[in-house]
Parts: C-alpha cells; structure tokens; sequence
C-alpha cells in the first residue's frame, strides 16, 4: 500500500507535464497559422496594388494615345523612357566625338600600326597549363570567329615565355583563356609586341550547340560592331578588340562579330544576316557562341603581374558606389 501510494504522485506529476508540453506546441502552432495568415493577407494587399498601379497606367496610356489621334501630327513627341543607361553619372573621361586630344593619343598608341594598316593581325589563342576539353572546346570556338587565329597548347610554360615567344613568330595578339573548375571562366587578352594587356571575366557562356537554330560559320572576314564604348578606358579595350579581325571584312559572306557594351558588361555574339525577297528587312541567324565578359584590370605593356604598371583595376567596393556610374 506505500509503494501505491508513493508511486500517485508521480504519474499525477508526469500527466501535468505532458499537459504543458501539449500547451506549448498548441501555442506554438497558433503561432506559425498567424504568421503565415498575415504573410497571405500582405501578398493578397501587394497584388492589390499592383493590379491597380497597372490599370492607373492603362488608363493614361490611353489617354496619350487618344490625344495623338486627336491631334495628328501637332501631337507633343514621345516621352523618352528613363533608364539607368540614359541617366548614367556623367564621367570625367568621357570622350566627346572629334576630341582633338584623344584623337592625337590614339594615333600614336601601341595600337595605331593595325589602324593604320601597317600590320596584318595573326592571332594565338592558348589556355591555362593542361587545360580541360570544355576549355579546348572554347578555343575552338574563338578560332571559328577570329580569322587568322592558331590554337597551341601551353602545357607547363609560364606565360610570360609564352608572350616572348609569340613575339618571336611575329604574332599581333595573344589570347589565353583560363579555366576554374574544369570550365572557362576568363580570357587575358595582350597586344603585341608593346601591350597593353587586359584581364576579362566570362560570364554566361553558351557554345554554338547549345544554341537553338544555330547556322554553320563560313571562312569569310567578318564585319566587327563596337558598340557603346564611350569613356578613354572604353575606347582603349575596343581598339583591342578591332585589333583581333582583319581590316577589310568580306561582306559576302554576310558574317558579323558584334561587341556591344551595356553597364560595363560586353556582350559577344557571332551572326550572319540574310535579306528578304524584297530587300526591304532582314533576318540575323546566330552562329555562336554567346558570352559576356566583365573587364578586371588593363595594364600597361605586356602580361607582368609583379612589375606591371595597371592603368585601370575594378575594385567593387570602392567603385561601384553607385548604379548609375560605369567605366566603359
């Protein structure tokens, strides 16, 4: 009878405990309902208000267009959009058209001998030391678009050598493309004999087969668009570009490179054109392949990571303060 009695009160105790712990899940329950109800009820309010900042919109919209039918030609011009393009910070280094001065340095940089038709470009496209296939596969790649370009394999050579020696053979450009991870993820590009040398990120790489409706390259000299470099800096990594193609482009073959820069990031894409029946539009098919390289630094002469002098380094945190501020 004392052991029974000695044992109630802890199954009494035991009941109670369980009765707390059902408490706190039940609280602890409510509590989640509550929080997911009000996150419901926030979407429902934001959706609200989206749909009807969307038919405000509507509605002057068709106000305008009403007005401009109304008046016809004394119709007021079309509001250009803002963007952060148009609205950029203005910069410095901006390079107006006709500027005397960049005009004088550009006629007697490392570069002004191809633009002047002195030199003929002949390309070396190489890859970090025992470069993976997906790499290679890039090469290959780069070598359907630049004409007079020649693959070699670096194995252990350190780079510097590699400039010396395609120097030697008379090479005008080296591009050496670096991988991480087994895939490609940046291209130096170097001026030869005298610089300069840049450093570019790759980003969003699609090789040809990955493209849908893709066209099949031709030999022919392509026509090259440089697009939207507007500052010293701009100007100097688009002459290393131009310096990569032949001068006179073979417009038969209908082939184009465009290099188009918007907020800092150049868009590589390789095209062939064809026009209608009529001649009146015409249809691009891409070629491939598709990327978008992220200029790091430029430096003066060739590839010299201890003795180089840089003319130019992205550093993010300090530079990029602002959306609206960019550097090509």
């Amino acid at each position: 009878m004392e052991d029974e009695g000695d044992d109630m009160p802890e199954t009494s105790q035991m009941s109670q405990s369980s009765k707390g712990g059902d408490g706190v899940g039940t609280a602890k329950t409510a509590l989640k309902s509550s929080r997911k109800m009000s996150r419901m009820v926030k979407n429902e309010k934001g959706r609200a208000m989206r749909l009807q900042k969307a038919a405000a919109k509507r509605e002057r919209q068709n106000a305008r267009q009403k007005v401009r039918e109304t008046l016809g030609e004394k119709a007021p011009p079309k509001e250009v959009p803002r963007t952060i393009e148009n609205t950029r910070e203005v910069d410095a280094t901006m390079v107006e058209p006709e500027d005397e001065e960049v005009m004088h340095d550009e006629a007697h940089d490392e570069m002004a001998a191809y633009f002047n038709r002195e030199t003929t470009p002949k390309v070396l496209i190489t890859m970090s030391p025992y470069a993976k296939v997906m790499t290679w596969k890039f090469c290959y790649e780069l070598r359907k678009c630049i004409p007079n370009s020649e693959i070699f394999s670096r194995k252990g050579v350190a780079l510097k050598k590699v400039v010396k020696q395609a120097t030697k053979k008379e090479y005008t450009d080296l591009i050496v493309v670096h991988e991480d991870r087994k895939k490609p993820n940046g291209i130096v590009l170097c001026h030869l004999p005298e610089g300069p040398t840049a450093y570019f990120k790759i980003n969003s790489l699609k090789f040809s087969k990955e493209i849908k409706n893709v066209g099949e390259s031709t030999s022919h000299f392509p026509e090259v668009i440089l697009n939207n470099f507007n500052t010293r800096l701009g100007h100097t990594v688009a002459r290393m570009f131009a310096c990569l193609f032949p001068h006179d482009p073979k417009f038969t073959g209908r082939r184009v490179v465009t290099l188009h820069n918007q907020r800092d990031y150049v868009f590589f894409r390789h095209h062939r054109y064809e026009f209608k029946k009529d001649g009146s539009k015409a249809a691009l098919l891409e070629l491939g392949p598709r990327f978008t390289l992220r200029l790091k630094w430029l430096q003066k002469g060739t590839f010299d990571t201890r003795c180089g002098e840089y003319e130019w380094v992205l550093k993010r945190h300090e530079m990029e303060t602002s959306r609206r501020r960019f550097f090509l």
